[in-house]
Formats: C-alpha cells, sequence, structure tokens
C-alpha cells in the first residue's frame, strides 16, 4: 500500500477522512506508470482520485506547462470539478494552476492558454480536437504527463467518444509517457471501456481498479391520486405529489427525460408552489448564463430544487442534495442510477430517489428497473465501429496541425480502439474525400481542402480552409436553432427553427419556465415579449426521446408473462392485467402477442414488442409496406417504447406474415432506397464529415439551405459513384443505428414460430395506450374535449365498464400546457399510493 506525502496525509485528517483503498490504488498504478480505469460508486471520491496522483507529482516536482488535460462530457461538469479541484489545492497551498477550456471559455482566456497553459486544464472532447489543429498543439502538450476521462461509459460507442478516441491517439504521439485514467460510476463492459481508454486499443495495458460497492439506494415510485392515467408520457397528474415532495425535503433534483417535459413540469410545480419555494429550470437550450446561475445557485444551497434533464446526469458533486425524482420511466438501469447518484452523493450513504411512471406500463418499467437495481444488474450496449464521417473530420483537423504522411497517420489512427479495425481501404477512401470529395465532387474547387507534395505529404490548402474546419468542429448535429430574445431584454436561450416557423405573431409558447408571446423574426433571433394570447404550445427537439434498453425491456416482459410478479405493482394495475387476460392474452417473455380487432370502420392490428419506440417504428414502416403487398390497405401506424399499432382499411387475416426475419430483406432495402430518412442521415453525415459547412465565416446557413445542397450532393452521388466513402457510412447508419435493425432482428428471430394471435371483437385494457396515441393525432389541435371522451370510450370498451372512468385525461396534449401561475393548491383527492 502506497503512503501519500505529509501534506496530503494532513488535508485528509483535517477533514476528518481517510484515504480510500481505491484511491490509493490509483496512486500507485501512476507511480508505475500504468493507465488505469476507475469503477467506483457515487459519493466514492473518484475524482479525487483521478487528480490525487497528479497533484502529488506537482508537489513533488513543481514544473511550469501543462502537466494533466481532464476531458468531460459537459461543459456544466468541467466548470463544477474545477471548483471542487481548487478546494484541496488551495488548503495544501499548491502552486497548481487550474482552468477549464469550453466553447464557453471567452477568446482572451483561450489565447492566453495557448501562450501559457495552466498545470491542469478541464476541457471536453470538442475543445481537445480543436486544440490538436492548431499548430501550436506540439508546443502545448509536449510535457503532457496525464489524461483524466470522466464519464468515460457515457463518450464511449457514441460519435463523440470517436473523436475523444482520436484525440487520444494523436495525444499519445505528442507525449508518449501520458498515463491515461478512466473515471466511471456504471459500466457494463469494462473489457470493451478498457479498451477504448487503452493508447493500443488493448484492454489489457489499462489496470482495472474497483472500488468497494457503495450504499444501495433508497428506491419507491410515486403514483398520483386517483386513478393511474392510461396514456401519456408527461407524468403531469403526479404533479402534486412531486411538489409535496419537495416542500418535505431539503434540496430536491426533479430530472425529466426531454426539454418539453422539462417546461411542463416546471410550469405545473410552479402553480402548485405555493409557499413560493425557490425552484429553477435547467436544460441545454437555455443560454448558458442562465445554467452558470442555476448551478451557482446549488453549490451555494439556495435552491429547493431544480427541474432538469441529462444536462445535470453526470457527476455534479452537491453534497446537500437529499432527494432525487425522476418523472417518465428511466429508460434504462444505469442512467436511473446515474441519476439517483447526484443525490447525497456520498458513498456511505444511501441515495434517496422516487419514480414517477406516468402510464400503466411505465409503472411495470419502473418495476423492473427497481427489480434490476436490487439484483445489481446494469444495461447498456458494447461500443460500436469507430464512424467514418468522425475519421472525416479527424483527418482534416490533422492536416491543419501539420502536414502527415498517410502511412503514420493510418498507423496512429488504428491504435483507437473504435478504429482498431478500420481498413486501408476505407481509411484511403476517407482520405480521398477530405482531400478532394471524391471521384464525382473532385471537380469542384469548393472541395478541395488538402494537396499531397511530391514526398507524398497531405497538406491543407490554406488557413481558409482551417478557420471552416474550426467553426464546424464536433460531431453533434441538431436542428437548426434560433436564439430567443426578449424584447429589450436578454436571451433566454435557443429553439429549433422548425417550431418557430408554426408561429404567428401573438402565438403563445412555453420556454425558459415562462409563457412568451412571440412577436417577429428579426435575422437569426425570434424576438418575444411575456404574456401570449391562447393556450402557450411547448418546442420539442428532434431525437430528445430515450430509447428503452434491451435490458429492461427483457424484464418488462417478464413481469407481464409472470402473475407471481404482479405482488410489487399497484392493485389498479394487477386490475388492468388480470382484464387483460380475461379477455385476450398476456405477452409471453419468449413469443410475441398480436391482437387484431375492428373499431370505428377500420380494422386494428397491436403487437406487443416492447422493444423501443425506434424499434417499432422501423417495423412499422416494413410492415406497412408487406400489407400493401398482401392487399390489406394500411392506412397508418403509431410506436411507442412498447408497441406497434398499425390501423387498415381491411382485416389482417395472418398477421404472423408481418413478423418474420425476412422483413429485414427487401422490404428493408427498398424503405431505406426510399426513405426521406437516408437524405437526413446523408446531411449529418456530410456535416460531420465537413462536406457540408453549419457556419462560414460571419455566416450561419438556413435549414433550407443545408438541406438543398445536401440533396443535391446526394442524388449526384447516388447517380455517379454509389460506392462514395460518405453513401457507405450512411448506410450503415441507417441500418444500425437510426432504425435499430439488429435489436429488430432479434426480436423477430425470438418470435419465429411463437406468434400469439388474438382475434377480438374489440380493444383489449393493454391496446388502450396506443389507441390513446392514435387518438392524439385524430384530434390534433389539442381539442382536450375529444380526445377526453375517445379515452373514456376506448377505456368503458376495454373494460365492458369494470373500471369505472373518473373523468380525469391522462394529461393534457403536449403542445397546450396550462400557463405556469401561483395559485393556492387544495388537495380534493386522497393521497397518491407509494410502492416500495
Amino acid at each position: 500500500m502506497v503512503a501519500l506525502p505529509d501534506a496530503f496525509q494532513h488535508w485528509f485528517a483535517a477533514r476528518g477522512w481517510h484515504p480510500r483503498a481505491h484511491q490509493l490504488d490509483m496512486v500507485a498504478a501512476a507511480e508505475a506508470g500504468r493507465s488505469a480505469l476507475l469503477i467506483a460508486p457515487t459519493g466514492g471520491g473518484k475524482t479525487l482520485a483521478g487528480f490525487l496522483p497528479s497533484l502529488i507529482e506537482l508537489h513533488a516536482a513543481p514544473r511550469e506547462g501543462l502537466h494533466t488535460l481532464y476531458v468531460s462530457p459537459l461543459k456544466a461538469l468541467a466548470v463544477d470539478i474545477a471548483r471542487n479541484l481548487m478546494a484541496p489545492i488551495e488548503e495544501m497551498g499548491l502552486p497548481i494552476r487550474v482552468e477549464t477550456r469550453t466553447g464557453d471559455t471567452p477568446a482572451n482566456r483561450r489565447a492566453r492558454q495557448r501562450e501559457a497553459p495552466p498545470h491542469i486544464l478541464l476541457t471536453t472532447p470538442e475543445s481537445l480536437v480543436l486544440l490538436l489543429s492548431l499548430p501550436e498543439a506540439n508546443h502545448l502538450f509536449a510535457g503532457l504527463q496525464a489524461v483524466v476521462v470522466d464519464e468515460a461509459h457515457a463518450l464511449a460507442g457514441t460519435k463523440r467518444g470517436d473523436q475523444l478516441a482520436l484525440g487520444l491517439a494523436r495525444l499519445s504521439m505528442l507525449a508518449p509517457a501520458a498515463r491515461r485514467v478512466g473515471l466511471s460510476a456504471t459500466v457494463n463492459h469494462p473489457e470493451a471501456l478498457r479498451a477504448w481508454l487503452s493508447p493500443t486499443a488493448r484492454p489489457g495495458d489499462v489496470a482495472l481498479i474497483r472500488a468497494a460497492p457503495g450504499a444501495a439506494p433508497r428506491l419507491g415510485v410515486q403514483l398520483p391520486a386517483g386513478r393511474l392515467p392510461w396514456g401519456g408520457h408527461m407524468g403531469l397528474a403526479s404533479a402534486p405529489e412531486i411538489m409535496e415532495r419537495i416542500t418535505a425535503a431539503r434540496v430536491t433534483i426533479v430530472f425529466v427525460n426531454t426539454r418539453a417535459q422539462a417546461e411542463l413540469i416546471f410550469a405545473a410545480l410552479w402553480k402548485l408552489n405555493e409557499e413560493a419555494l425557490p425552484i429553477a429550470l435547467h436544460h441545454g437550450s437555455l443560454t448558458v448564463e442562465q445554467r452558470r446561475r442555476v448551478e451557482a445557485a446549488m453549490a451555494e444551497g439556495k435552491l429547493r430544487a431544480v427541474v432538469a434533464t441529462s444536462s445535470l446526469d453526470l457527476g455534479i458533486d452537491w453534497g446537500d442534495v437529499d432527494q432525487v425524482i425522476q418523472v417518465g420511466a428511466p429508460k434504462g438501469v444505469a442512467r436511473l442510477l446515474q441519476r439517483v447518484g447526484r443525490a447525497n452523493h456520498r458513498m456511505d450513504e444511501a441515495s434517496s430517489a422516487w419514480l414517477v411512471p406516468a402510464n400503466r406500463f411505465e409503472v411495470i418499467e419502473c418495476a423492473a428497473a427497481l427489480e434490476s437495481v436490487a439484483a445489481e444488474e446494469l444495461d447498456g450496449e458494447p461500443p460500436r465501429p469507430g464512424g467514418l464521417d468522425v475519421l472525416a473530420q479527424h483527418v482534416l483537423a490533422m492536416a491543419c496541425h501539420a502536414p502527415f504522411h498517410p502511412d503514420a497517420l493510418y498507423a496512429e489512427v488504428t491504435r483507437a480502439a473504435p478504429y482498431a479495425e478500420l481498413s486501408r481501404r476505407d481509411f484511403d477512401d476517407v482520405l480521398r474525400f477530405v482531400e478532394d470529395g471524391g471521384y464525382s465532387l473532385r471537380s469542384y474547387d469548393r472541395f478541395r481542402r488538402l494537396f499531397r507534395d511530391a514526398e507524398g505529404m497531405v497538406h491543407v490548402r490554406g488557413p481558409l480552409v482551417a478557420r471552416q474546419l474550426r467553426l464546424n468542429l464536433g460531431t453533434i448535429v441538431e436542428a437548426p436553432l434560433m436564439k430567443v430574445k426578449l424584447r429589450g431584454g436578454p436571451v433566454l436561450g435557443e429553439v429549433e427553427e422548425w417550431f418557430l416557423s408554426t408561429l404567428s405573431p401573438g402565438n403563445a409558447f412555453l420556454f425558459a419556465g415562462q409563457v412568451l408571446r412571440f412577436e417577429r423574426i428579426a435575422g437569426v433571433t425570434a424576438e418575444v415579449t411575456r404574456g401570449g394570447e391562447g393556450d402557450p404550445r411547448v418546442p420539442a427537439y428532434a431525437g430528445s426521446r430515450m430509447p428503452l434498453s434491451t435490458h429492461l425491456a427483457s424484464r418488462v416482459r417478464a413481469i407481464l408473462s409472470r402473475p407471481g410478479a404482479w405482488d410489487m405493482l399497484p392493485e389498479s394495475v394487477r386490475e388492468w392485467l388480470r382484464l387483460q387476460q380475461l379477455k385476450s392474452a398476456l405477452p409471453r417473455a419468449d413469443g410475441l402477442l398480436v391482437e387484431t380487432f375492428p373499431r370505428g370502420g377500420k380494422w386494428f392490428l397491436v403487437a406487443y414488442c416492447f422493444e423501443g419506440r425506434l424499434a417499432h417504428q422501423t417495423l412499422g414502416m416494413l410492415a406497412t409496406k408487406r400489407m400493401e403487398r398482401l392487399g390489406w390497405g394500411p392506412l397508418g401506424y403509431v410506436a411507442t417504447d412498447y408497441v406497434m399499432a398499425i390501423w387498415s382499411a381491411f382485416e389482417p387475416a395472418d398477421p404472423s406474415a408481418l413478423f418474420v426475419e425476412d422483413l429485414l430483406g427487401e422490404e428493408l432495402e427498398e424503405w431505406i432506397a426510399e426513405s426521406s430518412m437516408l437524405r437526413r442521415t446523408f446531411r449529418n453525415i456530410a456535416t460531420i464529415a465537413g462536406l457540408l459547412d453549419k457556419q462560414l465565416p460571419g455566416v450561419e446557413k438556413s435549414r433550407r439551405q443545408m438541406s438543398m445542397n445536401s440533396d443535391l450532393i446526394y442524388d449526384v452521388l447516388r447517380r455517379h459513384e454509389p460506392d462514395h466513402i460518405l453513401l457507405r457510412a450512411t448506410r450503415a447508419e441507417a441500418a444500425f443505428g437510426l432504425t435499430d435493425v439488429h435489436r429488430l432482428g432479434t426480436m423477430l428471430s425470438r418470435a419465429k414460430g411463437r406468434v400469439q394471435h388474438m382475434r377480438l371483437d374489440r380493444v383489449s385494457p393493454l391496446a388502450v395506450p396506443a389507441l390513446i396515441e392514435i387518438g392524439r393525432e385524430w384530434v390534433a389541435g389539442g381539442a382536450e374535449d375529444a380526445l377526453l371522451a375517445e379515452v373514456a370510450a376506448l377505456v368503458a370498451e376495454a373494460t365492458d365498464g369494470a373500471e369505472i372512468f373518473e373523468g380525469q385525461l391522462p394529461e393534457a396534449p403536449e403542445e397546450r400546457p396550462a400557463p405556469p401561475r401561483r395559485s393556492r393548491f387544495i388537495r380534493s383527492a386522497p393521497r397518491g399510493k407509494v410502492v416500495r
């Protein structure tokens, strides 16, 4: 066991602490020059363990220049770590400078950091690649001794993780002696993560250090008063119970799954906030200034609650948070534990959290999550191969740094785990694309960005190419955003351009926790005032829904198929399942239940797949295409995380024909070729790869301009170069990412020979939530009365009046919430049940 220097031992003692075993193990690994992955529960001192070797080295041998680079997936986390790291540095009087470098860092500080870097620099993957693209990167990183990657599990297997892995490979060339440190609380594939972290792509080169397990979390399920909602996913019916729990606690983080849900829940809580408790809102579309104010207020103990999305999922250390409330089903066990860990943030004290399901299916998903936590099972997919679009961006960034030889860069890139199996052909095709656009585009000057000299060295064509790269760096491609600015006041944040295009002057919408009146578009800014006419709408954000994990889906099927497991469920859900058992059948764990029934002059088919919204959307597209061939007249479909429902003009005589593995053959190829999804995917890949610029110096492109440009290029490539590297990348991403084809194939394989078809004369109890989702489309525009009547009719039809419909709408349609205002909350219903 290593011994800490006296100054560090005294610092631990002064705080009444003892160094934990895993912290000392990290020091020992550093002394041996080994890279290490630390897996430790939240509150176990992971961050200190990651930095402790660096602090000790800088204490023993003070020096100038960059010693340790810290990379975080979140800007907020980098800022929080910087604040927390200063405590030991200042209290021990260590001569160490710590600074952050993110997209929010002022230009003058960025320039100073390049000339006189701090000892410890905290940054993000995007900012790291930007630094590596600078001509002075050699000088900046030459003395680097350590790279600390926080929340490594959240990066590995993503495009940002691919980007970081390539950046780490370049750092290994600039600073070969630098060791790597990975920190994570929830890891389902430790060997894959060790390989991702390794400078050689081999897991054995990274020591695995596991901390002792922390205290098991205290988890409960909070239900609304009265009957549980049949449909909806916002959880507004439980707002009174959430507000009561906030009032009874010191500090609460209320996590939600989408930004729209954050706005709605915040509005609902503020309406019930009779004591005017300080409650804040935090999500990624708010301005950085607003987010920083909320983070600072939480750190200073000035807030009683904050409603947040995944913007606060990772690592923020607020020790005074004594409970977390998760509104909506968690969708994944690892994500749930990550969020639960924000409460107490102490390893030896149990975190307290409440799950608030928004509907009946979500109650079962919450029960499945509690089972998994109790069994200490995690979910999460292993990292996938690296994206070729990310590689293209990296190739250009490295050319902006300095000329390179293709052989040397290929050897460097394949030392990054996501690209360890990269073929030389794919690498050369990516390089050729970056060089001049490829065979079909090389005649256009705008696509010529690199050139080769007589010795085969690759150079960037000029400073404008480098400037454009740095303006467009990154792997996150969002729909075009517009700033929302109060007339005569500050900028509140950003919403997607398409949403603002649907508003007319005077329309109201909910944003930044307040009702705003849309006035006009002024340049690239939406001008607003407070107030507005009519019910406010809520901005929705593309791609913001979280997918249901494979692991949780399997547990949900298991619970449904085992009546003996229903004891953990509330009586209203058990009653719902018993009625389903009586009137139809229960979904089986190892098969597929498909129901068909007539209603309203149409035929409905409901398949209980439990494979997540993305897989169900793909299945709906493919199944309706096959139904057309069979002459069943499909009219539309709807997908939820749990089921896929299709309505048609004629009865689906043999539904098992829709759930066979060859559905992923000809139909999939035809659909992918015809689908507009490929064009959208190509646009995103082309943007990351640098074929399309999100921004030009002094100009930001509109969504329409980008779409037109990408569509023209897409058509040219399909016609003249169908094997172009970007088309290959597009097809791969469409097949294995955006459509969840692998997961769908697993489901169809499981269902082979096990499709149970129930032909009913009316809607079944389990099918009601799916038809409510369809009903929302039928009564578009927020006709609550019509939807309420539809829900009442569905419930009465499915239950034969066995359950009295109590007249509550599951929740108001998402684009028309009640405006936030203070009003006295008077409870008229019994307290909601709690399931432990």
